[in-house]
């Protein structure tokens, strides 16, 4: 699927001044500080709000176009959306909630289509319940649940984790990679918190003051110390794509492969050829001029240095090439200075096992 937009609108004294296209599937999130604009595209591309100028089309088909005077309203966009609140019927049951957006599906599912939808979510045993009986977790997943089974074929989630606290957060994730991996429905994923971003998304689209910062995949993105830059965040030690190679390497440990050699993490449940996402924090790489012998970190990768960056009086970010991959070390200056770290220098990533997150 591709999205295609071009928006100009102005709100007071803020300006929205956006272009940007997504070429594949997947889940592109518009990722920024509050106030950016990432809400107000969301709304326009599904139709709940009208730019003044601009120009959107899905698939080739146009949605919105201020100057041929062309503007789909809702209902016939197909864009199933997801807010920040659920927005279920407080008088319905689950099941009832979930067979709103069903029942009115320009092109209703099957019944084996909702069975599939209530078993992807994990909602069988909610459907007799009334959201006030729902945890936000339980209720955030049902508005999933609604928006998938009407039939869409694109999807909008607006922050739909920003009113969670972190233990609901954690709950929901994972059934967002599960929705991620199994539904094959693009995704337009509206965030201003980069860990979402990196569990989730396959590309970035990064809005600053209405207007679009840098755009591109995840992978070269989050890793990237000019990308944090811009966004006015701290970099990601790593975010990457990898393939179990070894279910069991011994000792509790899964091999993963990737594009930069092997790297251990905690045993996993999953099979060999099954494809995962490694993450870590950039506080979480050490350093070494040489290849340490004895050590207890399971990970020694060979890298090279490609960008440093001073962030304050007493930490920099050091930007490593592992490989097709980068990786982004936050280390003391006192360190970089003893070790006379500097682009081009060759030397060693040392990841412990137990700080990588493999989904």
């Amino acid at each position: 699927m591709t999205i295609e937009v071009a928006l100009v609108h102005r709100f007071g004294t803020f300006a929205l001044d956006a272009t940007f296209s997504i070429g594949k599937p997947g889940v592109t999130a518009l990722f920024g500080p509050s106030g950016a604009g990432k809400s107000t595209i969301a709304n326009a591309i599904a139709g709940l709000f009208r730019p003044a100028e601009g120009r959107i089309a899905i698939d080739g088909r146009v949605v919105f176009d201020s100057a041929a005077g062309i503007f789909l309203p809702p209902r016939v966009r197909r864009i199933g959306c997801v807010f920040q609140d659920a927005r279920l019927f407080p008088h319905m049951s689950v099941e009832n909630n979930l067979r709103f957006g069903w029942r009115r599906a320009s092109e209703r599912a099957t019944e084996n289509e909702f069975a599939r939808v209530v078993a992807l979510l994990g909602l069988d045993a909610l459907l007799a319940r009334k959201p006030a009986r729902l945890s936000g977790g339980e209720k955030s997943r049902v508005a999933l649940g609604r928006a998938l089974l009407s039939s869409p074929t694109l999807l909008v989630l607006d922050e739909p984790l920003a009113a969670l606290d972190e233990a609901r957060r954690n709950e929901i994730l994972p059934w967002l990679e599960r929705l991620r991996d199994e539904a094959a429905l693009p995704m337009i994923y509206v965030t201003h918190a980069i860990d979402e971003v990196a569990r989730l998304s396959d590309s970035i689209v990064l809005l600053r003051e209405g207007r679009v910062a840098a755009q591109g995949s995840t992978f070269d993105l989050l890793p990237d110390i000019e990308f944090s830059g811009a966004a006015g965040a701290s970099p990601v030690g790593a975010v990457f794509p990898a393939t179990v190679a070894a279910e069991h390497a011994g000792e509790g440990l899964t091999k993963l492969a990737f594009d930069g050699g092997v790297i251990l993490v905690p045993q996993l449940d999953r099979k060999p050829g099954a494809k995962l996402r490694v993450r870590f924090k950039a506080e979480d790489v050490m350093l070494a001029r040489a290849a340490p012998g004895a050590i207890s970190a399971n990970n020694v990768l060979s890298a090279t240095v490609t960008v440093v960056r001073v962030t304050d009086e007493a930490h920099a970010d050091v930007q490593l090439a592992v490989g097709g991959i980068k990786i982004v070390s936050r280390i003391t200056r006192a360190s970089l200075a003893r070790l006379d770290i500097r682009p081009g220098l060759q030397l060693f990533a040392i990841v412990k096992s137990v700080t990588v997150d493999s989904r």
